[in-house]
């Protein structure tokens, strides 16, 4: 996964890399999930690697709940 803007990954590269939609993963952000998103000058989102392990927790949740 190519780092963008200072070791910041775009909305597009987070969900080709754990291959979520970007509707997931704005409603992980959504219920806190994922924090302290940062915004540039366009408003877009662009997650750091704390977002990343975040997103890696939530994954991992997701995955228990689906065997259960």
């Amino acid at each position: 996964m190519a780092q963008t803007k200072k070791g910041m990954f775009t909305t597009k590269e987070i969900c080709a890399r754990f291959e979520i939609s970007k509707a997931t993963l704005f409603r992980w952000e959504k219920e806190g999930r994922i924090t302290d998103v940062w915004r540039d000058w366009r408003n877009w989102r662009l997650y750091s690697e704390q977002n990343v392990k975040e997103i890696r927790k939530a994954m991992t949740a997701r995955r228990s709940a689906e065997r259960r």
